[in-house]
């Protein structure tokens, strides 16, 4: 299942993210979106987790929590 994240403050690592995400379970892709021109981040991230059930429990468990000072938002990627 790939999710979104979003409104990551801009300091927020692909690491980072890949290590939030795994306390949940399996991370098969973690992509934070960056700028082509500045190589900064623009504030999202697309996470693919292949087991369902693990990334229904980090979307419960993630979204509208507080990493690095920004109330990140979770969901299922269209």
């Amino acid at each position: 299942m790939k999710l979104l994240a979003r409104n990551l403050a801009r300091t927020t690592t692909e690491h980072e993210l890949r290590q939030l995400f795994s306390a949940h379970g399996s991370v098969k892709a973690c992509t934070l979106v960056l700028d082509q021109e500045t190589g900064e981040s623009k504030g999202f991230a697309f996470i693919t987790m292949p087991d369902e059930e693990e990334a229904k429990a980090a979307l419960a468990a993630l979204n509208l929590t507080s990493v690095a000072k920004s109330k990140i938002r979770v969901k299922v990627a269209n």
